[in-house]
């Protein structure tokens, strides 16, 4: 995963390839990995939402849909926005998409804050 835009508070946008690694044998890369890279995406949204305020941030919960299938060597773009949040708890949501092509996946979290 690289960060590929963190220029605005409370959104982050980030890519990666889908590597074989994470694929099951018919070469389409595994749901649970695919959440993994929205849940640090997001993650990191809610850093970036909170900007000069050191935080450790908690997954409470979060949502996932996979709208399409992710084929093996795709590169991926997870963009993720904080939509509402305040001092203890943030709710994100994030797309990913495969580059050049659809719409594959659409999460959302809620975040809960502690002061580092």
């Amino acid at each position: 995963m690289v960060c590929i835009d963190k220029s605005q508070a409370g959104r982050t946008v980030w890519q990666m390839t889908g590597d074989e690694r994470f694929s099951n044998p018919a070469g389409v890369v595994q749901g649970g990995f695919i959440a993994a890279f929205c849940d640090s995406a997001m993650g990191a949204s809610v850093v970036t939402f909170t900007a000069g305020r050191p935080v450790m941030v908690a997954n409470a919960e979060m949502k996932i849909s996979f709208l399409g299938p992710v084929r093996t060597g795709s590169v991926i773009t997870c963009d993720a926005t904080v939509i509402a949040g305040g001092g203890r708890v943030v709710f994100t949501e994030a797309s990913v998409a495969v580059v050049g092509g659809s719409l594959v996946a659409r999460a959302s979290s809620t975040y809960l804050l502690a002061d580092r």
